[in-house]
């Protein structure tokens, strides 16, 4: 029974798109976190400490349970996917390979697939669970948004100014980069992109800023 055969094609996609994942985290392109300076802007804050990767999800009623229930908060989202992807395809195949014996003939690829699918969100619940206590944890790695004042940014898109604020990348303690929108601490100031800026104060979704020059502080390596 051949994997690139039409009645095993949703397995043989599963499979080539887990290698690619996988390829891409590799090279460090894409942010499940990938790695690299491709970050995702996921701070979903508003005064919560969402965006926690490794948060409890069983604080969010329903959709928590529910997230529980998959085992989606004990790993990150990558492995888990990662796992899922690979016993839908194992699962998938073997129960071609089932089918085929018991029949004669091979499933539906989407009957199959169906199944396939069905048989591998519990079993990859299950495996995730303790893979996530052996796996290092990095709790603190998600971090809020009142975190980064006192932080030093730098203007990457348009211009800061009153009422306009522009795209800043600003590093965390642990080296993460966040795209925040900064505009001037001082109402008279105008911040072109590439200048830095130290982050003073937070509304809100935006941040203010004073450019380092004005501080006389050193700029960044």
């Amino acid at each position: 029974m051949s994997l690139f055969a039409d009645y095993n094609l949703p397995f043989a996609i599963a499979l080539g798109v887990m290698f690619l994942l996988g390829l891409l985290q590799i090279v460090g392109v894409g942010d499940l976190d990938f790695g690299g300076d491709v970050d995702l802007d996921l701070d979903f804050d508003a005064d919560l400490d969402a965006g926690a990767e490794f948060a409890d999800p069983t604080s969010a009623g329903l959709g928590g349970a529910l997230t529980t229930l998959l085992g989606l908060g004990k790993v990150p989202f990558f492995v888990w996917l990662m796992t899922f992807l690979f016993l839908f395809a194992l699962i998938g195949m073997g129960v071609q390979v089932f089918a085929d014996d018991l029949t004669g003939s091979p499933l539906y690829p989407w009957l199959a697939a169906l199944i396939s699918g069905g048989a591998s969100v519990p079993v990859t619940a299950t495996l995730v669970r303790p893979l996530g206590r052996i796996m290092p944890q990095d709790e603190t790695s998600a971090v809020r948004l009142d975190s980064l004042v006192g932080k030093r940014g730098t203007i990457t898109t348009g211009k800061a100014e009153k009422g306009s604020p522009a795209r800043t990348k600003v590093r965390d303690r642990f080296g993460h980069a966040h795209y925040v929108m900064v505009e001037p601490h001082e109402d008279a100031s105008v911040i072109p992109a590439g200048d830095q800026v130290l982050l003073v104060r937070r509304e809100g979704q935006t941040f203010f800023g004073v450019p380092l020059a004005e501080r006389k502080l050193a700029p960044m390596n």
